[in-house]
């Protein structure tokens, strides 16, 4: 196992020298000062040239070819099983390009932080259309030496199986009962009182019931922090994870589920195993299952009435009784469906929709179908067709809203609803395992649901391929009945 072995010291030290680049990244987004953005970006660009070097280096490729004909056990063969996969998307991928698109994505990052608030689409597009440039390149570069087609290869970054012909198909089903499932549960709940909490709620006390919130999911402080962004994410490494949120002192409703979410990712990394952490194969599976963490924990468990329940007391505490913090109010605000413009502020019923309109616009852009200037007609249009909403000139709260296509993650937004149904399988799984649950939550004891996490999804890491991992946690591969199944329960029965 000579080669293998060489193979494991090569990626020990890209995890480390990946550590440094996440923080960096991390310091950008949460700390770093306006005017150091261009300094920055050009340092981050050099960096993922060397890190890119190091993965490309033909003696890597060497090791690999050996030691698939050495005697490996089960947990190397699927470690070198990722290992290769990573070579292999590395090196068909030129280094002008990556540098290239590292600049371009962190001068469009960067001016994308103000243009939103300027609503400011024309200086936007500047920058975003070489980004959009560049990502076509390097779809076409995957899609010639994967042999998928280009918007197919750019999924696979992401969610490595996953194409457009599986997603057409789970899509085009949810849409054909997700309009009809809005349309009732809004009916429904117009004769419903909800009393919205009158603040301002201090940042402080936010950030304080916020951090409670994170203890009681078990978030480990020794390894991990949570700071304020323009775009809330989970980051880091396991060792060192670095959460973000962002507060409104007139609502704190979305920074408290934001936390939650993030909390989830947060879990998820902080579980991975500690003897694979370094590997490959010890890395999260796929963005789907790495969104299903945080979607199991912000929708299964945190907005379900036990959970809410479970925090109650705190939530008080922070803001004070009144009527609007009773429980039920509290319950039926989290359970609020309305179709709005914000994709990261939207209830898990309309959320879907919001997936797949910008599915819709990536392929068609990556495809070569549209242009960027034709995002916000196309935007709109489907703004309207699936939920209702009018995004004409509003760009702030259309296609402005999300940092993710400033750098080029074409192919990542479909990981969100697959996340979603993930997670409703993977709790189904656990009320099976454990038909008392609601119970424990209630009482403020999580811990059915977060041992059978760790078992069967935290432990596992990148060991099984993703259709394999839903087979051996809940017995079946992805099945979205049960996300129709859970809402139609939480908000019809």
């Amino acid at each position: 196992m000579k080669s293998y072995n060489a193979l494991e010291t090569t990626f020990e030290r890209l995890h480390h020298l990946k550590h440094l680049e996440s923080i960096t990244y991390w310091d950008q987004a949460a700390m770093m000062p306006s005017n150091s953005n261009e300094a920055r970006s050009k340092a981050m660009a050099e960096y993922g040239v060397l890190l890119h070097q190091l993965m490309v280096d033909p003696k890597v490729g060497e090791l690999i070819n050996k030691a698939e004909g050495e005697d490996l056990n089960e947990v190397q063969q699927a470690s070198l099983r990722e290992m290769k996969r990573r070579y292999d998307l590395s090196t068909w991928v030129p280094e002008d390009l990556v540098k290239a698109k590292s600049l371009a994505g962190s001068k469009c990052e960067h001016a994308w932080r103000t243009q939103r608030t300027n609503n400011d689409w024309k200086g936007f597009l500047e920058n975003f259309k070489e980004v959009l440039n560049l990502s076509r390149q390097e779809a076409k570069v995957l899609s010639e030496k994967s042999g998928l087609s280009p918007y197919d290869s750019l999924i696979g970054l992401y969610e490595p199986g996953m194409n457009t012909k599986n997603l057409d198909r789970i899509f085009g089903d949810v849409k054909a009962w997700l309009p009809g499932l809005i349309q009732e549960i809004v009916e429904k709940q117009k004769t419903r009182k909800v009393l919205k909490p009158e603040g301002s709620f201090s940042v402080e006390k936010q950030k304080d019931l916020g951090l409670k919130v994170m203890a009681k999911l078990g978030f480990d402080f020794t390894r991990g922090r949570v700071d304020i962004s323009s775009h809330p994410f989970c980051g880091g490494v396991p060792e060192d994870v670095r959460m973000t949120t962002r507060y409104d002192e007139n609502d704190f409703v979305k920074a408290l589920m934001g936390i939650v979410h993030e909390t989830g990712h947060a879990r998820y990394e902080q579980n991975l195993p500690e003897q694979l952490r370094v590997l490959p194969v010890g890395r999260a599976r796929s963005m789907g299952i790495h969104e299903s963490q945080s979607l199991f924990f912000e929708m299964q468990l945190g907005r379900g009435s036990a959970f809410l329940k479970s925090i109650h007391q705190d939530i008080v505490a922070s803001f004070g009784a009144s009527q609007a913090f009773e429980i039920e109010n509290l319950i039926n605000i989290y359970r609020q469906v309305k179709p709005d413009f914000i994709r990261v502020d939207a209830d898990e019923v309309t959320y879907p929709a919001h997936i797949i309109l910008r599915y819709e616009i990536e392929k068609a852009l990556i495809g070569g179908e549209i242009e960027a200037r034709d995002i916000p007609d196309m935007w709109n249009e489907k703004m309207m067709s699936y939920l209702g909403v009018d995004t004409r000139d509003n760009f702030q709260q259309g296609p402005l809203q999300d940092i993710h296509w400033t750098d080029g993650s074409f192919g990542y937004f479909p990981s969100y609803t697959l996340g979603a149904m993930y997670a409703a399988q993977e709790f189904n799984a656990v009320k099976k395992e454990c038909p008392q649950i609601e119970s424990h939550i209630e009482k403020g004891d999580y811990s059915p649901a977060f041992n059978w996490l760790k078992k069967n999804i935290w432990s596992q890491a990148s060991l099984h391929t993703t259709d394999d991992l839903m087979l051996k946690a809940t017995g079946e591969t992805l099945n979205p009945v049960y996300l129709k199944n859970h809402l139609i329960e939480r908000y019809l029965n």
